[in-house]
């Protein structure tokens, strides 16, 4: 059986009504969700940070080490060709063999300042590990607080959501098909959530702009579907809203 255009306004009205307590369930959640969503990305990347600087100082680490095992040898080298020194038959092996030695000397001098410059990056990196480390246990613990926030919210209100939820999708079977469409284009573009308003104070009470006298006879009559003129909303009288309470239980 075709509906009247009241039994559709009305099958509207109960719809956004059931909305929008849903609405205001989530609300109470706020933007707990969203927090902790920015806290994990933020650990998240704080630990890849973390892993960085921490490769970056091994490698500095060993860096030290292998520059270390380079002075020994060179230093090895050196006391080696200064014992062949001692054997040298003409100038030739003479200065072929110093030249050998300084060139150890050399890479023991060379060696060293690596050590040193590494040394101070350590130093200088060993800090911002040390604040990065510091700062990620803050953040693990708001993380901890928030998710522990979010799920006291979560356990309070989704089973009151689910009912309404329920509620919900029981009357969107009984909303006019082409109606529902652009209830829900309407809906996903307001701020608020708002498809259906009721007139206040000769007003949409959507976005407040005043409703001609002649265009509210037409809307109380409810004989025909009537958006507001500057927002677009369908609007409905304010009986709608003394009616019984299609929400309650």
């Amino acid at each position: 059986m075709e509906q009247t255009v009241e039994q559709k306004l009305k099958a509207l009205y109960e719809l956004q009504t059931i909305h929008t307590q849903i609405d205001k369930i989530r609300q109470v959640r706020g933007e707990l969700p969203m927090e902790v969503s920015d806290l994990e990305d933020e650990v998240a990347g704080l630990e890849t940070r973390i892993q960085k600087i921490k490769g970056e100082l091994d490698e500095l680490e060993d860096s030290i080490v292998t520059r270390k095992n380079m002075i020994k040898e060179a230093l090895a080298a050196t006391k080696k060709y200064e014992t062949q020194l001692n054997d040298v038959k003409n100038n030739r092996e003479y200065d072929a063999i110093s030249k050998e030695i300084e060139i150890q000397g050399l890479e023991v001098q060379v060696s060293e300042k690596k050590i040193k410059e590494h040394g101070f990056e350590i130093a200088n990196r060993t800090d911002g590990y040390q604040k990065a480390l510091a700062d990620l246990a803050e953040l693990k613990k708001n993380l901890e607080l928030k998710k522990a926030e979010l799920d006291t919210i979560t356990s309070e209100t989704e089973k009151e959501e689910a009912v309404y939820l329920k509620k919900a999708e029981e009357a969107e079977k009984h909303t006019d098909e082409r109606l529902l469409i652009a209830y829900n284009r309407l809906r996903n573009n307001a701020k608020n959530g708002l498809a259906v308003v009721t007139i206040q104070r000769d007003s949409c009470s959507g976005c407040f702009n005043q409703i001609p006298p002649q265009r509210q006879l037409d809307i109380r009559q409810r004989k025909k579907i009537i958006v507001c003129e500057h927002c677009g909303r369908i609007l409905v009288d304010e009986g709608f809203a003394l009616e019984e309470n299609p929400v309650a239980e």
